[in-house]
């Protein structure tokens, strides 16, 4: 198929998509919007991860650490000074962030940049590391970004967080940053800049032998990665309208990675389904935790079981779905040409018999 038919059934469908948004944010009700602002969010992140661990090799658990930065900026920055003052009762919010408010999209740039920082500043030296002792690490960058956190009472209220946040996120912002964040880092791996990263996962040492700059690659993914963190955890303080330390925990980091996992390493289109999939899933498993009659008999729910249920998942999928739900396929206009073609001529096939 021809690039110039690719990129006009390509605008075809975001026309049509753009058209769903708009017909779902004005018609679906609130509990169906989180859910599908949720999705778009762990798009963001699954894919961002998925550029870091998947296509470059490295194995990070720092995207909790990377989106508290990203919330808690933002939210400081596009919050009204009244909202400021009833938020800090107990100790009032340092000069000049009490005195501060800007719009909501600058807000989100700047809240972006600051986690892109902090993932520079983190991956330069975490690459005297790699593997399991690189996991170990971010890891570890993570807690302390949340214990920090939990202390910095005049800048981010410690452990009682920011309540009643602006709600501005909606299907527009979650889903436009989504489908940005995709087009983004599409075109990132199939650059230049892209063939080296897979060339550092593929043999680090045969690429540094090449002249690729081991250094340079790996910062980049790292602040690419972490800056569209930030603007994740921008969107998701906005929609949930309160943030606190706590909620950026191994449990998220987990939710992350399983979405990366399940999607396949290095693999975009599974990493996009896999994030609406186990987003909905999170949601529909919450009869498991809710009392439930089956038979006449009567079930308590369990708290905490859908994690189990999802660990158990990630455990099947480790052992049987190496390269993730769809391997190493990819979404291409092409391929579904292909697919239709064979289909048409088994159509045909059947029809003669």
């Amino acid at each position: 198929m021809k690039k110039k038919y690719s990129y006009l059934l390509t605008i075809a469908s975001l026309l049509v998509f753009f058209l769903f948004i708009h017909y779902a944010q004005t018609h679906f009700d609130a509990y169906v919007l989180r859910i599908m602002n949720v999705a778009a969010i762990y798009v963001i992140l699954g894919v961002s991860l998925n550029l870091i661990n998947g296509f470059t090799g490295q194995f990070s658990l720092g995207h909790a650490g990377f989106m508290a930065i990203g919330a808690y900026t933002s939210a400081l920055l596009y919050m009204s000074p009244e909202l400021k003052a009833v938020n800090f009762f107990m100790k009032p919010l340092i000069w000049p962030l009490n005195q501060i408010q800007i719009p909501f999209f600058p807000a989100l740039l700047i809240g972006g940049v600051l986690a892109g920082l902090m993932g520079f500043l983190v991956g330069a030296p975490c690459l005297r590391v790699k593997g399991d002792y690189l996991a170990i690490v971010t890891y570890g960058f993570s807690e302390i970004i949340r214990v920090l956190f939990n202390n910095l009472q005049s800048v981010t209220n410690g452990p009682l967080g920011l309540k009643g946040l602006p709600t501005y996120t909606n299907l527009w912002w979650s889903w436009g940053w989504a489908i940005f964040t995709v087009f983004f880092i599409k075109r990132l791996v199939e650059s230049s800049y892209g063939r080296a990263l897979k060339a550092i996962r593929d043999d680090e040492e045969a690429a540094e032998a090449m002249g690729i700059n081991l250094f340079f690659h790996k910062t980049l993914a790292f602040t690419v990665g972490a800056f569209f963190a930030g603007i994740a955890g921008g969107l998701l303080g906005s929609l949930v309208m309160t943030i606190d330390p706590n909620a950026f925990n191994i449990m998220l980091t987990f939710q992350i990675v399983l979405i990366v996992l399940l999607g396949g390493l290095g693999n975009i289109t599974g990493t996009v389904i896999t994030a609406v999939l186990i987003t909905v899933l999170m949601e529909w498993l919450r009869i498991v935790e809710s009392p439930m009659k089956i038979f006449g008999l009567r079930i308590q729910g369990i708290p905490g079981m859908r994690m189990l249920i999802f660990s158990v998942v990630l455990m099947i999928a480790v052992l049987f779905f190496r390269h993730g739900i769809l391997g190493d396929r990819e979404f291409s206009w092409e391929a579904v040409g292909r697919f239709l073609k064979r289909f048409s001529s088994s159509s045909k096939g059947e029809d003669q018999k």
